[in-house]
């Protein structure tokens, strides 16, 4: 006899069934909330194929109670895992990175914005590693990543004025240890 509870499927063809029973019906649900957590439609599109892959490879030890909710935690893991692997690039000029690219500068100029941009760009760096965690990932998915307040409360699952805070905090020390090493003018805060 099988020993594994009823809800848990033991092959393929339960595995498919209890998917169709519990994923399959949420799917739309899964699409909307993808599409507020992202900014671009092919990400919200990668981001319901990563939430189906993960809940199809997970349904068989799934319980069968709210699977609206468990596929939402997926979800937001899924994504959560995402951005912890991205680096951070911030505040890059694209426009100058493209002209560097291209050597449209004067060497003078060139070499004189390098230095200044490299050693911006690890006050800048270090400023943002030193953030507590909760501040670093709030600023991220702001500034970097672009996404709205309600998108990033959705996401972390807190309230929105609480992102608005740690986004305001983040930003602040940001400026203040830029003003302290020099890089950036210093101005009341």
């Amino acid at each position: 006899m099988n020993d594994l509870p009823a809800a848990i499927p033991a092959d393929d063809t339960s595995r498919r069934a209890a998917f169709d029973r519990y994923v399959v019906p949420e799917l739309e649900v899964l699409t909307r909330v993808a599409r507020s957590i992202v900014s671009r439609p092919a990400d919200a599109e990668d981001l319901v194929q990563d939430t189906l892959l993960r809940a199809y490879q997970a349904v068989d030890r799934f319980d069968g109670s709210h699977p609206r909710a468990w596929l939402l935690t997926i979800m937001r893991n899924a994504e959560h895992n995402r951005h912890r692997r991205r680096r951070p690039e911030l505040m890059r000029d694209p426009d100058a990175e493209l002209a560097r690219l291209h050597g449209e500068s004067r060497e003078s100029d060139l070499t004189e914005s390098i230095v200044l941009r490299e050693q911006f760009d690890e006050v800048v760096h270090a400023a943002f590693r030193s953030l507590p965690e909760k501040h670093r990932r709030a600023l991220q998915l702001v500034d970097i990543d672009g996404l709205t307040y309600a998108e990033v409360a959705s996401l972390l699952g807190v309230p929105e004025g609480t992102v608005m805070s740690r986004v305001h905090r983040a930003r602040k020390r940001i400026r203040h240890q830029l003003a302290a090493t020099g890089v950036a003018p210093r101005r009341s805060m």
